[in-house]
């Protein structure tokens, strides 16, 4: 029970006392009416099965924050539920128009910025320090998909290209965040976009799966070393989001040049969660960066959170063994 619930409940007595003063009778309606909706409403909301289930509670108001490739998918609903949220944001990303209608939509900014090119991760960090002065958060969320194919006949070129943009970039961008946010003495929030491929083999190209696990590898190394000035370094690992990335992975797969996301999504609810039925969506996955970035795991570093509705865990083909 919610601590506000508890207060109002413990001082109903002390108002009773003076139920005659119409001022205190006032009050007591009011509190209780508050503690009411701050406890139950999003109870309420959640047994009516609302979609959005949640009270926009300004979690990051005061904040700064980057997103690389933040222009669409992931990146572009991060970005919406941080600015929802309170954050000044940063869409650093390389699809130029897309990047700069959804930076004036939220009230944010836009910058081209290559990932593999460190030169563009620095300005990006630095637009944040020109802007409002600081950087608490970035998301290093840029990456590609890779080719699929046998490890016999693997393209070393595709590999190292590959490799520049999901691990190298996502360096470039720890390491210029961490310096902005050493020298700032206030702490600061690093996420790292990782996938269910770096937890699971068989759910991406090697080059891809390889390049997802050293990113929860550096994670874990830079929060070692970063935690002493306040920083949290944290990875997000999504499975089944139909992203742009993963319909174009699934056309492919399938045969399939027209398949749509709604497809895909069907297909990941059926068979790629134990939550039969449930696909996950954007939104799902910029929630939880959204908690990460919060005050909420304010005691949360060197972690994966992993947004997989429970796949990489359990095989829901063995489920007739619990009937």
């Amino acid at each position: 029970m919610n601590i506000l619930f508890i207060f109002v409940a413990f001082q109903l007595p002390l108002f009773k006392k003076d139920a005659d003063n119409k001022e205190n009778e006032a009050l007591l309606t009011y509190s209780c009416q508050k503690a009411f909706r701050y406890e139950m409403e999003p109870r309420i909301a959640y047994m009516r099965g609302d979609d959005v289930q949640r009270i926009s509670s300004k979690r990051l108001m005061g904040k700064v924050a980057v997103i690389t490739g933040g222009a669409r998918g992931i990146g572009a609903a991060t970005a919406k539920v941080f600015a929802e949220n309170g954050a000044s944001v940063i869409i650093a990303d390389i699809l130029d128009d897309l990047g700069t209608s959804l930076a004036d939509s939220i009230g944010g900014r836009y910058i081209h910025c290559d990932v593999v090119n460190e030169g563009d991760v620095e300005s990006a960090v630095n637009l944040a320090l020109t802007w409002k002065g600081k950087l608490d958060i970035i998301f290093n969320n840029a990456g590609i998909a890779g080719t699929e194919g046998s490890i016999t006949n693997i393209d070393m070129e595709q590999v190292k290209h590959l490799l520049s943009v999901n691990v190298n970039g996502i360096l470039h961008g720890i390491k210029h965040a961490a310096r902005v946010m050493i020298e700032g003495r206030k702490g600061g929030c690093i996420i790292c976009m990782s996938s269910s491929a770096a937890i699971m083999g068989g759910l991406g190209s090697h080059h891809y799966s390889l390049s997802k696990e050293a990113i929860i590898g550096l994670m874990r190394s830079t929060a070692c070393e970063l935690g002493v000035h306040g920083i949290r370094v944290n990875c997000i690992s999504p499975h089944g989001v139909a992203s742009e990335m993963l319909v174009g992975a699934f056309r492919k797969i399938h045969g399939k040049k027209d398949m749509t996301p709604e497809e895909v999504s069907t297909i990941v609810g059926e068979r790629g969660s134990l939550l039969r039925g449930r696909s996950p969506s954007l939104e799902d996955v910029a929630q939880a960066v959204l908690f990460l970035a919060s005050e909420e795991a304010g005691y949360i570093t060197a972690h994966n959170l992993v947004v997989d509705g429970g796949y990489t865990s359990a095989s829901s083909n063995m489920s007739f063994i619990y009937q």
